[in-house]
C-alpha cells in the first residue's frame, strides 16, 4: 500500500475527508459549527467542588467551535501526550489558566499527533494537507526571535487542546510525521519531551562550553532527576561523550535506565532528600534524616564524577530538590531547567553561585523553526522513545490519567491518551 505524506497510507485518505459542513455558494458563505465531545476544564469561580485528584476537575461535555478561519486546520486528535503543563492546569497552580484567559472553559492537551481532516487555505501556501498526520506544535503567542511566550491550550486565549474529538487550530503549527517512518505513532506522540529536550541540552552544553572550552566531556558527569525530559536530554549528553546518570524510583524504570545507557541511581536510597514542606518544617528528626539523605546522595555523586561533582545538572523537579541540586554541582557547573514538577520559586546564594562559576539555565519549549531539524534528527538518529516504553490511556480514562500522574502511579516516561481510532 503506498503511502501519502504524513506516513499516512495513501488509500485510507478519502474516508477522512468527511467533516461535517454546510455549504454555500462558497467557502466564505460557510456555516460550520462543531462541538465535539471533549474533556473540559471550567473555571475555578464557576466549576465548584469536587471530591478526589486534579482528574475530578475534568467535565466531559460538548465543546463548540465555530468554522475555520483562513489559514486553519480541523484535525482529529489520535494520541496526546500527558503533560506536566496539563497537571499544572488541574490543580490551578501556579495560575487558573481560565481565568488567566478570560474563558470559561478550556480543552487542554497541546502536544500529540492528529490527522487533518480539513484545511481553509484562503490562498495561502500551508505545510499541510488533507489526510495527513502531524504532530502538533504548542506555540500560542511567539516572541521576536520565535520562542513561545504563550503555551498553545494553556495559557493562550482562544486555543483548543487535543482532549477534544475534533479541533481546530493554525495549521502552520502542524509539522507532518515523516513519510514512511521507521516508528510507531505512540513513539511519534512523546516528541514534545524530546524537541523540550534537544532546545534545554544545546543552549546547557553551550553555556558549559563557555567556561570549559577544551576538556574531553569523558571526564565529566551530567546528572538528572528522574523523568522524560531529562532522559531525553542525558541520552544527547552521552552521544556528546559525557558520563550519565540519573534518579529512578522503581525497579522497572532503574532497569530502563541501565538498559538505554544511563546509570541508574535507586532514589528509595535516600528517602528523605525533598525539603520538608511549611507543616514539617519544626520536625526536627525529619531534618536529621534529611541530612543523612543529602551526605549520601552528595558522596554518590562524588564517587560518579571523581569529587567534582556534576558539570550539567538537570532540575526539572524545583524547590524540594534545588538545594542538593546545587550543592552536587561542579564548579563551573551548569544547572538547566526547563520547568518545574514540584515547586516553580527557588532561591540560591548569589555570592556562593558566582564564586564557583555557576550558570543557571532556564529555558521553555524551543524555537518554532528548529522544529522540522529536530523531527529529522529523531528519526535519522534512533533518538525518539523506545518501542514499547510508552503506556496509553483511553480517552474514557483520562481522569484516572490524571490522577496516577499527580500521585507518581505511572511507571512510564511517556504517559498517552487515545482520542480517535487510527
Amino acid at each position: 500500500m503506498g503511502r501519502g505524506r504524513g506516513g499516512l497510507p495513501a488509500a485510507w485518505r478519502p474516508a477522512f475527508l468527511n467533516a461535517p459542513r454546510a455549504r454555500g455558494r462558497n467557502r466564505s458563505q460557510e456555516v460550520v459549527i462543531h462541538a465535539p465531545e471533549a474533556w473540559v476544564l471550567r473555571s475555578g469561580a464557576t466549576a465548584g467542588s469536587h471530591d478526589g485528584g486534579p482528574g475530578g476537575a475534568l467535565c466531559r461535555d460538548r465543546f463548540p467551535f465555530g468554522p475555520l478561519e483562513e489559514g486553519e486546520a480541523l484535525v482529529e486528535p489520535i494520541l496526546g501526550s500527558w503533560e506536566a503543563n496539563m497537571d499544572h492546569a488541574l490543580t490551578r497552580s501556579p495560575i487558573d489558566v481560565c481565568s488567566s484567559r478570560g474563558e470559561d472553559s478550556v480543552v487542554l492537551g497541546n502536544l500529540g499527533v492528529v490527522r487533518v481532516l480539513d484545511v481553509h487555505r484562503g490562498g495561502r501556501d500551508l505545510p499541510v494537507r488533507e489526510g495527513d498526520l502531524c504532530l502538533l506544535m504548542p506555540f500560542g503567542k511567539r516572541d521576536r526571535y520565535d520562542y513561545a511566550e504563550l503555551a498553545y491550550a494553556y495559557d493562550c486565549p482562544g486555543t483548543i487542546g487535543l482532549l477534544a474529538r475534533r479541533t481546530k487550530l493554525d495549521a502552520r503549527l502542524l509539522l507532518t510525521v515523516p513519510d514512511g517512518t521507521a516508528y510507531s505513532l505512540a513513539q511519534w506522540a512523546t516528541y514534545g519531551r524530546y524537541f523540550t529536550a534537544w532546545d534545554n541540552w544545546h543552549k546547557a552544553y553551550g553555556c558549559w562550553r563557555t567556561q570549559v572550552a577544551d576538556d574531553d566531556p569523558a571526564g565529566h558527569l551530567v546528572f538528572g532527576w528522574g523523568g522524560g525530559v531529562a532522559f531525553a536530554e542525558l541520552l544527547l549528553a552521552r552521544r556528546a561523550g559525557f558520563r550519565v546518570a540519573m534518579t529512578a524510583g522503581s525497579d522497572e524504570r532503574l532497569a530502563f535506565l541501565r538498559e538505554n545507557g544511563i546509570i541508574p541511581v535507586d532514589r528509595r536510597r535516600f528517602p528523605d532528600l525533598s525539603l520538608p514542606g511549611p507543616r514539617e518544617r519544626a520536625d526536627r528528626d525529619l531534618h536529621r534524616r534529611r541530612r543523612t539523605s543529602v551526605k549520601g546522595f552528595l558522596e554518590l555523586v562524588d564517587d560518579l564524577s571523581e569529587g567534582h561533582g556534576a558539570s550539567i545538572f538537570v532540575d526539572n523537579i524545583g524547590e524540594p530538590l534545588y538545594d542538593v541540586t546545587l550543592a552536587a554541582l561542579a564548579r563551573e557547573g551548569v544547572v538547566t531547567t526547563c520547568g518545574w514538577k514540584a515547586g516553580m520559586r527557588v532561591s540560591h546564594l548569589r555570592g556562593a553561585e558566582s564564586i564557583s562559576r555557576h550558570i543557571h539555565v532556564n529555558t521553555h519549549v524551543w524555537r518554532l523553526p528548529d522544529s522540522p531539524g529536530i523531527r529529522d534528527f529523531m528519526e535519522a538518529e534512533g533518538w525518539i522513545a523506545p518501542k514499547g516504553s510508552d503506556v496509553i490511556y483511553d480517552f474514557d480514562q483520562v481522569p484516572e490519567l490524571a490522577d496516577d500522574y499527580a500521585n507518581g502511579r505511572i511507571g512510564s516516561y511517556f504517559p498517552l491518551y487515545r482520542v480517535n481510532p487510527l
